[in-house]
């Protein structure tokens, strides 16, 4: 994106790294101990989890949970120093339910 789309580029990136957190499977409390050395798996891929498919559904509330952040600790910067950083934030917000508004709108 150009120069001119920081508020873009940065509510874009910070969502989509949301979207990935949310695709991650849960890890129960007995994976976090691990397993003995001797019944640790082995080979490529061994490690690797399936990802969660999120719904439509899910995708547009974390992106609306994304803007909902932005905007709510906008609304607590009320310090004349901090206008840049809450107009940012209000900028990003706006970006991202921008994408929300329905179909062509992106």
């Amino acid at each position: 994106m150009r120069a001119r789309d920081k508020a873009a580029v940065s509510a874009l990136r910070a969502t989509l790294a949301a979207l990935d957190n949310a695709e991650a499977v849960p890890v129960g409390e007995a994976e976090l101990r691990g397993l003995a050395l001797e019944q640790s798996p082995v080979g490529v891929g061994a490690t690797e989890a399936v990802r969660r498919e999120l719904s439509e559904r899910s995708v547009v509330d974390v992106v609306r949970a994304e803007a909902a952040e932005r905007l709510e600790v906008a609304a607590q910067l009320t310090t004349p120093a901090h206008a840049d950083r809450a107009a940012r934030l209000r900028a990003e917000a706006a970006v991202l339910l921008h994408f929300l508004d329905g179909p062509g709108a992106a």
